[in-house]
């Protein structure tokens, strides 16, 4: 298997914010986690990469355990992490910043390209218009675009993306899917929170429906559109 979580429970002090969660993830898979605010998205992606380290279970990622590893060690074995902040840094340049995402030691695979600067910005063409720009003098588009470009430069072969048209409007929306599209083509599995239902269907492969921090469902996006009564009970559908 090339990722899985099985058994998560993740605490904020008192507050049981992930019960038992249980995914897998595939090579080459795009895979999402949907489900209305305040469920355990995030702090499902944030468990993985060890920023809010898990209780018990177990994570297995190309046949090595990164349960309750440091996050820089995480990395290190090819996990990228786009957070919902996005936190680029607002007083270095656009090249500077992804410079920040190269990562000693971590190589890109043998079969795979390397991501380096000319890479991102082949993908990410506003970018290199504006590189030499600070990060404080981007738009949001821009600066969502930046922290997907960073988290390449670390040659992640799973890719933790969080919410990435959070606040962006229709026309980025479409642009950021477009990209992660051509990131998944190029050899990147990816795991998704997306709160956009069209945006996930036309992008996931599977996907995870959760609940008050359990899974409510699991299975394909066919099998999902198939659960009207599904959505209505744990998606904001419009």
């Amino acid at each position: 298997m090339f990722f899985k979580a099985s058994g998560l429970n993740t605490y904020y002090g008192l507050i049981h914010a992930l019960q038992n969660i249980s995914l897998t993830v595939d090579q080459g898979e795009i895979v999402c986690l949907l489900g209305r605010n305040g469920m355990g998205k995030s702090t499902t992606l944030k468990s993985i990469m060890g920023l809010v380290p898990p209780q018990s279970g177990a994570i297995d990622f190309q046949g090595r355990s990164i349960f309750q590893a440091p996050p820089y060690k995480v990395a290190r074995v090819g996990v990228g992490l786009v957070p919902q902040e996005r936190r680029i840094f607002p007083n270095l340049t656009v090249e500077e910043n992804l410079l920040m995402g190269v990562k000693a030691g971590c190589p890109a695979p043998r079969d795979l390209e390397p991501w380096t600067l000319k890479r991102v910005y082949k993908h990410f063409g506003s970018l290199e218009r504006r590189s030499r720009n600070k990060g404080s003098q981007l738009s949001g588009g821009e600066q969502q675009m930046l922290s997907m470009g960073r988290a390449l430069m670390g040659n992640p072969l799973l890719l933790l993306v969080d919410e990435p048209g959070e606040g962006l409007a229709p026309l980025l929306v479409r642009e950021v899917r477009d990209v992660l599209l051509q990131i998944n083509r190029a050899g990147v599995s990816i795991l998704l929170v997306e709160h956009n239902l069209k945006v996930a269907m036309s992008l996931a492969h599977r996907c995870y429906l959760l609940g008050k921090g359990f899974v409510a469902f699991e299975g394909t996006m066919s099998q999902l559109r198939a659960r009207p009564d599904v959505m209505a009970k744990y998606l904001e559908v419009s």
